[in-house]
């Protein structure tokens, strides 16, 4: 893998659960940002940045319409808004239709992250009940940037890992013990404390 500009992780039905389990090992030296795109219910938001809150040291927030991207933060897309990133690396908010059946859409925001990272992209795929996701990993490694899934055996709903494994060129398959040790691995290392 290139240097990671961009980790973005999609996820439905269990996915909280591997993002607690995933979080408390991440590094506070991350060189890139992370955002995570969840299926999630309407008036949930400030609950789910505050849990992981509590997982990690580093920023969680909220994303914010034209807010710019920056490298450290983690970013949860707000409930029943799709999710752009834009060439200027700032959010967009999208209210347009449902894309299957889901607003935030994780093939929405793996497809416009890969616009803009290009190879320098990688999009995580975690457990799930659709297959939302699928076809926006398609795009990420159309444009050269790395797709990875939750193995399905450690997936609470294997189905999205097992449809993009099924339909998409998958670069890895991560146990959930594995992820944090990936995504601490992936970014531009440190020249002065290597």
């Amino acid at each position: 893998m290139k240097d990671c500009e961009a980790l973005v992780i999609g996820g439905s039905a269990g996915s909280l659960d591997v993002l607690l389990k995933v979080f408390p090992a991440i590094n506070l030296n991350i060189t890139f940002p992370i955002i995570i795109v969840v299926h999630r219910k309407q008036g949930t938001d400030s609950l789910l940045s505050d849990l992981l809150s509590t997982k990690t040291s580093l920023t969680v927030k909220e994303v914010e319409e034209k807010e710019a991207i920056l490298a450290g933060t983690i970013y949860i897309v707000p409930a029943d808004y799709h999710l752009l990133i834009e060439k200027d690396l700032t959010f967009s908010l999208d209210y347009s239709e449902k894309v299957n059946y889901s607003r935030p859409s994780i093939d929405v925001t793996f497809q416009s992250a890969a616009e803009v990272y290009e190879d320098k992209l990688v999009c995580l795929l975690l457990s799930g009940s659709n297959s939302d996701g699928v076809n926006g990993l398609i795009t990420v490694k159309n444009y050269g940037g790395e797709t990875v899934v939750q193995d399905p055996i450690s997936a609470q709903i294997d189905y999205m890992p097992a449809q993009a494994i099924l339909r998409a060129k998958i670069d890895r398959v991560l146990a959930i013990g594995e992820m944090a040790n990936y995504i601490n691995t992936i970014g531009k290392r440190p020249k002065d404390n290597e």
